[in-house]
């Protein structure tokens, strides 16, 4: 049987043309050889598979080339090159950091950096995850790393730069990849698909991508894996299933339960994810990227992909909306991963999606007070008061909250309403009884506590007094003769009412 070499493999870059998304990188490179300013060591820093040992594979092949181009490409025809492409070369020496990580590795390495290449110009040692070694291993390579022999050369890659010691990095020059973009992404694996004679909907290259997160050996692979799941066309439903998606039409449908207040499609969504084996994880992470293009529509609809232009045209969100939205997933979707019981706390996370479109932001609790402020008490207030029928008992602390309103606000108090104290009334005296000729007589005991008996009125009593003692008459209510202070006191009492519906996280309906 003819062996099969995967995508990622067989469309390995062979020269630094056809190396895509790493242009400043590159162009760095072919300088050096072009002027012939070679360092004694490089570190590619990157996520996976952005091309760091790809990139370090073609400058050590370009570096021994015995026919470099005028533009720095290697030939791939000379012995050292060919030697190189088939993996045989003993002039490149590639170390897995992870698995020689120790100080007798690099012992190692420091006894055998004297012997000369064998068909090349320079000996090259390439460490790959070079972070995985040991502190003692990278300070026993610090002084051969300084002054290597001249015919050796360092290449380090690493996922972690930060992991590596500062006197490694300042010994090196430093390449740090970024992830491929979308666009340059979905031109090399369409330049795969059709060079392999693959038919692939460009729904289904966007899932590929999405889910590569920038990694282009990631999204290669799964091409490859794609294109042995289908017989035909890869579609992209057929991708969709592939990575574990739930459709992107369940999103739509999701929003248009939002605003309808349809709670009940909360545990129908639920159960056909959980019925159809998908990961609730990944249906959020769905609902994150949904909500985030809501978002883009409304603050940068030039961010958006062409396809998702035209999907989340008609956005019915607000911007508070999905920013409200977005910081619920987020905070929610690593307590999901962590809960056992994930269908009913992803039924929990839709009812609350559900809930919130009548859910009041602050924004708007800020636009109601300020209206408040401008318009003075609110209506059904006037109209409950014009109705209402004041306790004469109670009038006296009415009165005396009302008027510490009014003394806050910098109004001034009648003193005809102020209530005046009234001494308490002296209990009756009782009638002395001789106690009976008995052996032990009975105690007395007092009925009452004898009040002063003079009558004792400030000029000024403390609000708390007036509370305290009962008006000789209970006057007319100075909320009834004062509308002015009237609706300076409901002023504030609606203010503080909105003021705790920020704390009840905005649940009221106004």
């Amino acid at each position: 049987m003819r062996s099969y070499q995967i995508i990622p493999k067989k469309y390995r870059p062979a020269s630094f043309s056809t190396i895509v998304g790493q242009d400043v990188i590159v162009t760095t490179l072919k300088n050096a050889l072009r002027f012939n300013r070679l360092a004694n060591a490089y570190l590619f820093c990157g996520v996976r598979g952005t091309g760091k040992t790809t990139i370090a594979r073609l400058f050590a092949k370009a570096i021994n080339c015995h026919h470099l181009t005028e533009e720095g490409e290697p030939c791939n025809q000379c012995p050292s090159c060919l030697a190189i492409n088939s993996g045989n070369s003993l002039d490149i020496l590639e170390i897995d950091g992870a698995s020689n990580r120790g100080i007798d590795d690099v012992r190692q390495i420091n006894e055998t950096v004297g012997y000369a290449p064998a068909l090349g110009e320079y000996k090259i040692y390439l460490i790959d995850e070079v972070h995985m070694l040991t502190k003692e291993a990278f300070n026993a390579l610090l002084k051969t790393l300084e002054e290597p022999p001249s015919h050796v050369k360092f290449f380090f890659a690493t996922t972690e730069p930060h992991k590596v010691l500062p006197t490694i990095i300042s010994r090196c020059q430093r390449f740090d990849l970024h992830r491929i973009a979308p666009d340059v992404m979905r031109a090399k694996l369409a330049w795969i698909a059709k060079d392999l004679g693959a038919a692939i909907e460009e729904g289904a290259l966007n899932l590929l991508i999405k889910a590569s997160e920038g990694s282009l050996r990631d999204a290669e692979s799964l091409l490859d894996q794609l294109l042995c799941s289908v017989s035909g066309p890869a579609t992209e439903e057929m991708a969709g299933e592939l990575l574990g998606l739930m459709p992107h039409a369940s999103f739509f449908a999701l929003d248009a339960a939002i605003f309808q207040e349809n709670l009940p499609y909360a545990f129908s969504l639920a159960e056909q994810l959980f019925s159809s084996g998908k990961d609730p994880v990944h249906f959020l992470e769905g609902l994150v990227d949904h909500y985030r293009c809501h978002l883009l529509t409304d603050i940068a609809p030039a961010a958006l992909e062409p396809h998702q232009k035209k999907d989340y045209a008609a956005s019915p969100y607000t911007r508070d909306h999905c920013l409200y939205i977005l910081d619920f997933l987020l905070k929610t979707i690593e307590a999901l991963s962590k809960s056992p019981f994930k269908q009913t706390a992803l039924e929990m996370v839709l009812l609350h999606l559900l809930r919130s479109k009548s859910r009041l932001t602050i924004d708007t609790l800020v636009d109601r007070l300020e209206s408040i402020e401008k318009s003075g008490p609110s209506v059904l207030y006037r109209n409950n008061l014009e109705n209402r029928e004041f306790d004469k008992e109670a009038t006296p602390i009415l009165e005396s909250g009302t008027s510490d309103i009014i003394r806050e606000q910098g109004g001034s108090e009648d003193p005809k309403f102020v209530a005046k104290p009234t001494p308490l009334k002296a209990a009756p005296e009782e009638k002395k009884v001789e106690p009976p000729s008995l052996p032990a007589p009975e105690p007395v005991v007092a009925a009452a506590i004898e009040p002063p008996q003079e009558e004792f009125i400030p000029s000024d009593p403390l609000p708390f007094q007036k509370a305290l003692r009962e008006p000789q008459e209970a006057p007319a209510s100075p909320l009834q003769n004062k509308p002015q202070e009237r609706k300076m006191a409901q002023h504030k009492l609606d203010t503080l009412v909105r003021f705790a519906a920020i704390e009840l996280e905005g649940t009221i309906k106004g």
